[in-house]
């Protein structure tokens, strides 16, 4: 069984967002992602301090799949440089587990 990972993305909307998402999971990808609507982004980008309203993607997926997925997210985001950052699983429901994993065959 591969690694799972957890992979944060922001979006700049949940219409976007669920449009990355909807393509991720028909791509086996990932196997499920969560949409968490109405965060609030403070950030630096090019020498300013930023602020945006933001969707954040909980992305599940695994270590095999992700040079695909970091690709994918890449081509399809509309950001100049989405934030995309993977965390390994270290412990989780050993089933959940297993069926992230099967959803990504």
């Amino acid at each position: 069984m591969a690694e799972t990972l957890l992979v944060f993305c922001t979006c700049p909307d949940q219409v976007a967002g669920e449009s990355l998402a909807a393509t991720l999971i028909e791509e086996k990808l990932a196997a499920c992602v969560n949409l968490i609507p109405g965060l609030l982004s403070i950030y630096r980008w090019e020498g300013r301090t930023e602020r945006s309203s933001e969707c954040l993607l909980l992305i599940k997926s695994d270590q095999t799949h992700y040079p695909r997925l970091e690709m994918r997210l890449q081509e399809l985001h509309p950001y100049e440089l989405p934030e995309i950052i993977a965390v390994p699983v270290t412990r989780g429901l050993p089933g959940y587990l297993q069926w992230v994993t099967r959803s990504l065959e």
